[in-house]
């Protein structure tokens, strides 16, 4: 699936339900799905800084595209990154710097989020886009 596919995807998911409340139940559920992060690799060099609670962020290279493992210390923080690199997971780095992210604009998340939850969102796209820059040189 594209990166366009796997958004759509999360925007039909999102649609069905009405209430905030419902869709944050989601998030928790996503986060929950997360494989998560050995501890060994929860280290200084992969948390995500501008986040209130703890993000760490894996990433490899494999066959021309980037990878993404993820974990958090927060059950909503969890979902958010769970859903983030499942976007983002297995496209190619140009195809992750050519985004415009604004599926999560589609999906009200940044208005319906805690300043601070949004800045953590943020923080994490940014991380996401640093990590296709570097991956490219």
């Amino acid at each position: 699936m594209t990166i366009k596919e796997r958004q759509e995807q999360i925007i039909e998911d999102f649609s069905v339900f009405g209430e905030w409340l419902d869709k944050y139940e989601y998030i928790i559920e996503l986060g929950k799905s997360l494989p998560g992060l050995d501890d060994s690799k929860k280290t200084e060099d992969k948390l995500i800084k501008g986040c209130q609670s703890r993000v760490w962020l894996d990433c490899h290279m494999e066959d021309g595209k980037l990878w993404f493992d993820a974990d958090s210390d927060a059950l909503i923080t969890r979902g958010i990154i769970a859903l983030l690199t499942g976007v983002y997971s297995g496209a190619t780095p140009q195809e992750i710097l050519d985004d415009d992210f604004s599926f999560l604009d589609v999906l009200g998340l940044k208005e319906n989020l805690s300043p601070t939850r949004s800045g953590g969102l943020a923080a994490m796209i940014a991380t996401i886009k640093r990590k296709a820059i570097e991956s490219k040189f």
